[in-house]
């Protein structure tokens, strides 16, 4: 048995690191987009249900229990959103920087789970109704004030008849001061989600019951509810809006964060361009090895002719040799592509900037169907181009190839 020459050795590698390459493409592009969905659709609920203008409305059982009735839905309960501006005091005294956030109130067992236990939810319930309010900051926003857990802050709030909205352009600077609520809180704790804009440095945590009997008694700015499949999620989502009627309308974590899902959509749009890249060296690869076989092996070519081997047989040899030299090469590729995402996913070598990523490490989602998939394609395109060199070595005449 002859040792494989260095032209076959070299396109192996060549196969091998185009397919562990192709592989490792989807893995990272399919686990940025299941990392970075999963932290919105955590963060948040599936579906929500307002009134327009986030006009605040009395919860009532009755519009609750018809949400959670509808087919699909898994869990549902109220929230209250506040627009405010948030205050610090330095260990002097002195007030610091207004920032602008929302203070978010939702119930203990919804909180649990972007705050991650129920121990994180408790600390946003007081010890009594005197007591400052808790509130739980993410972290950009506590770096931005400058606090930590256990100081106080105040809330700045337009309350009365806005309910919490933003303050309206055409008022007399008397009735704008004079609808302010100040109130003194308390940072409970801080969470910290990796999405920084609009998310961590802008949203604030309370306990639903303890917001609505500082501000607003009894009203919601809507319900959120989760839903048992995704993919079924716009179904569901005209279903509730039909069942609750006017004035409820209903929209989607998709529609509420389309901007971020858009831009997800567009890092797999890439993804068609790499792999007809990749597929194409590849392909090149295996033609251009077989041609350079077929220099080099011309005259066994005219003499296998010469004792009356069929054309045939002789293009059956070369597209044999083009399947060993594919599949050897996508072992190769599989292989190399898993060691690394394995290696990476335990050492976490590559990082990320954050701010501008929302994850600190390359995330690589190992999928066996991402495997298939390119090791098939890989495989049959290599065939199907092998049959162009093999062809040219069945065409060569005996006495031209025994002359060469």
């Amino acid at each position: 048995m002859t040792r494989p020459t260095f032209i076959v050795m070299a396109s192996v590698v060549g196969i091998a690191v185009g397919t562990a390459a192709l592989i490792l493409t989807l893995s990272i592009v399919s686990g940025f987009a299941s990392i970075i969905e999963g932290k919105l659709i955590r963060f948040t609920s599936h579906l929500q249900v307002r009134q327009p203008d986030d006009r605040l409305f009395p919860e009532t059982r009755y519009d609750l229990d018809r949400l959670k009735g509808t087919n699909g839905i898994v869990s549902a309960s109220p929230f209250l959103e506040m627009n405010v501006m948030l205050r610090s005091r330095d260990a002097g005294g002195r007030y610091g920087a207004v920032v602008p956030a929302v203070i978010r109130g939702t119930p203990p067992d919804a909180a649990s789970r972007f705050l991650g236990s129920g121990a994180s939810a408790a600390k946003l319930m007081p010890s009594d109704s005197s007591a400052a309010l808790p509130l739980m900051l993410g972290k950009s926003l506590a770096e931005t004030m400058g606090v930590r857990a256990g100081d106080r802050i105040m809330i700045v709030g337009f309350g009365g008849k806005r309910g919490g909205a933003l303050p309206d352009s055409r008022e007399s600077v008397v009735e704008l001061l004079s609808s302010l609520d100040l109130e003194v809180a308390r940072v409970a704790g801080i969470y910290e989600t990796g999405l920084n804009e609009g998310f961590d440095d802008v949203v604030v945590f309370a306990d639903l019951n303890t917001l609505q009997q500082r501000y607003q008694p009894g009203m919601i700015s809507g319900y959120e509810a989760n839903v048992s499949d995704l993919r079924s999620l716009p179904s569901i989502s005209s279903e509730v809006a039909g069942a609750l009627g006017y004035p409820f309308f209903t929209y989607t974590v998709y529609e509420r964060y389309a901007n971020l899902f858009e831009w997800l959509k567009l890092q797999k749009n890439i993804t068609p361009l790499l792999i007809v890249t990749i597929t194409v060296v590849a392909v090149f690869n295996i033609v251009s090895t077989l041609l350079v076989l077929i220099i080099e092996k011309t005259r066994e070519i005219g003499m296998l002719s010469a004792l009356g081997l069929e054309p045939g047989r002789i293009s059956v040899v070369f597209m044999a040799q083009a399947f060993m030299i594919s599949l050897v090469g996508i072992v190769s590729g599989n292989l190399l592509a898993l060691g690394l995402s394995l290696f990476e996913q335990r050492f976490h070598l590559i990082t990320l900037p954050e701010k501008s990523y929302f994850i600190k490490h390359v995330p690589i989602l190992i999928n066996p169907a991402d495997y298939l998939v390119v090791s098939c394609g890989v495989a049959v395109l290599t065939i199907l181009f092998a049959f162009i060199p093999s062809r040219v070595a069945a065409s060569l005449k005996p006495g031209t190839a025994l002359t060469v």
